[in-house]
């Protein structure tokens, strides 16, 4: 055996042994205990009416010889699965703790909701969670929780989780030698979330979900996620509609992965005490065959691999995701909407918050948010937010004759009218505004936003139109899921909604829905309003005065967060 097929062995490449005769699953009873392909698992009574399954393993663990490796179908199993505790956050630094480090490798599992009923065919609510692709889970916060939606909208809600930082997005040449193009992409975040796809596709008819009536939505990394699996060859079929709420349209190219992972591989030599210099480790990795590298990254604990990076803001950390490998990721990245020449040309719903910046001004840098960089920042930075996720994205799709209705909206509820006026209380409206995550609550229907803040920004003034505007966009959304298009049938309940129209590639045509509430009663319009990039940067230059205008565009530069479509 070649050196060169020991690492490609470590991610066992072939079917592994073990697996029982269940081969399908059984269709819905309306009993909490069902049978999947791989065992059968018992549901709990949640509120609002539902069922809840909870921590169920939808691939192997990713430990030991299976880090940094596609995953696997779980190991079937005997018995009754009972879980009444969700499944662990995969590893991760704190958001709140600095330096801190918590959660676990063993962390592929998902969760579903769906009522306590005998209906089936529902349509399929799939939810990625978002947090720079290396912090949060699916169960991170109860805004995530899918039983208020399950109800409301009569869905089969299904959250998962996903490898997260270095261990869902990380390569290097010896882990690519002799494997698989899957075991080789780098992507095993992304190859984590299309595993899950692929267990929905094949067990969610025991749950009365309809395999051929799945929508994938997500936000932030969970948006940034949705929109890499338009592209991605190997999620071709496994959804029908997608929604991207704060996400945007960036890859990264493996060379500037390597580098990442090269740092790690060299830093462990010099903290092993194996090389003196930083130029001697150098050396010395160069040295190392493949499956030298292999087995001594694969042997370092996961808080050892993680605290070699470097934390810039509520636990997040700069580490390459998304990667242009040529198999899961095309290597021309999104270049393939230009071409259309991608995979998943299915309806589609693009949208971002009009005060994307301020939670990251507020909680993760030193700028005053009294101060007008604050507000210069979070002007032009969520515009260009808007531009990365939406308009550009949008006018890419609608460009392709093969693609279905594209529609897209713009969240603003909670940030400060013409009048200096904000829903939220005391000073919540000029500190975040509509931030980013705040639509989340609204989509999925559940009266809690970020944790503790509920008690700052949910108060009973601004209950009635919040509760408004949350229940006509979940209607959208259950229309959206069923149809592929947001919009009620003429005639039909909710008749008198304002149309969502799909974005339309004519000057001053109709682009996205503006969702807000006046007092209480929803306010809800189309706007023809579209930028670039250019425009948003342009207008930075030519609308702030020096001192402001060097400091907001040097912020920009150099701002971790979306700009631009690559």
């Amino acid at each position: 055996m070649t050196r060169f097929l020991v690492c490609s062995l470590l991610c066992l490449l072939g079917p592994l042994p073990g697996l029982s005769s269940q081969s399908v699953s059984s269709p819905w009873t309306g009993s909490p205990v069902v049978q999947t392909r791989f065992g059968a698992v018992q549901g709990l009574e949640d509120a609002d009416g539902t069922w809840a399954w909870k921590a169920i393993p939808f691939a192997r663990p990713p430990v030991g010889a299976l880090r940094w490796c596609a995953p696997q179908d779980p190991v079937p199993w005997a018995g009754v699965r009972r879980e009444t505790s969700f499944g662990a956050e995969c590893t991760q630094f704190s958001e709140i703790l600095p330096g801190q480090i918590h959660g676990s490798e063993d962390c592929l599992y998902l969760n579903v909701w769906r009522p306590r009923d005998g209906e089936t065919g529902l349509p399929v609510y799939v939810w990625i969670h978002g947090g720079g692709n290396s912090v949060g889970s699916s169960t991170h916060i109860s805004t995530y929780y899918g039983n208020r939606i399950a109800a409301r909208s009569r869905v089969v809600f299904v959250s998962v989780n996903y490898r997260l930082g270095p261990f869902g997005w990380f390569t290097l040449p010896a882990l690519r030698a002799g494997a698989s193009a899957e075991n080789a992409s780098g992507n095993f975040g992304t190859l984590d979330i299309i595993q899950s796809l692929k267990w929905i596709r094949e067990n969610i008819e025991a749950f009365g979900g309809d395999p051929n009536l799945v929508t994938i939505t997500g936000q932030s990394a969970g948006g940034i996620n949705v929109l890499s699996l338009l592209i991605s060859p190997p999620a071709r079929g496994l959804f029908q509609r997608a929604m991207s709420e704060s996400g945007a349209a960036l890859t990264r190219g493996m060379e500037e992965a390597d580098a990442k992972a090269q740092d790690v591989l060299e830093r462990f030599l010099l903290g092993d005490g194996k090389a003196r210099t930083r130029e001697g480790a150098a050396v010395l990795a160069a040295g190392m065959s493949p499956e030298e590298v292999c087995s001594f990254l694969r042997k370092k604990s996961d808080r050892q691999i993680l605290s070699l990076y470097r934390v810039f803001g509520l636990g997040m950390i700069d580490n390459p995701s998304i990667l242009r490998d040529g198999a899961v990721i095309p290597l021309q990245g999104y270049d393939a909407l230009k071409t259309g020449e991608y995979p998943n040309k299915v309806p589609l719903i693009l949208g971002s918050n009009a005060d994307e910046l301020t939670i990251f001004l507020r909680f993760g840098s030193n700028i005053s948010w009294q101060s007008d960089l604050y507000r210069a920042a979070s002007k032009y930075g969520s515009a260009r937010w808007k531009v990365s996720g939406v308009d550009e994205v949008a006018r890419r799709l609608v460009a392709c004759a093969a693609q279905p209705p594209v529609y897209a909206y713009q969240f603003r509820w909670g940030t400060l009218d013409s009048e200096g006026k904000s829903p939220l209380p005391n000073m919540w409206g000029s500190e975040l505004g509509s931030f980013h995550s705040l639509d989340i609550p609204f989509f999925l229907g559940n009266d809690s936003v970020m944790g503790v803040f509920q008690a700052f920004l949910f108060s009973w003034q601004n209950e009635p139109g919040r509760k408004a505007l949350s229940a006509a966009m979940m209607g959208y959304l259950a229309r959206f899921a069923r149809t592929g298009d947001p919009n009620p049938p003429a005639g039909g309940p909710a008749a008198d909604s304002p149309a969502w129209e799909p974005w339309s590639p004519a000057p001053g045509g109709p682009k996205y829905i503006v969702f807000d509430a006046r007092g209480d009663e929803p306010a809800i319009a189309m706007s023809n309003e579209e930028l670039t990039d250019e425009q948003v940067m342009a207008a930075a230059s030519a609308d702030l005065r020096e001192p402001l205008r060097t400091r907001t565009l040097q912020y920009l530069a150099t701002s971790p967060l979306p700009s631009g479509v690559r």
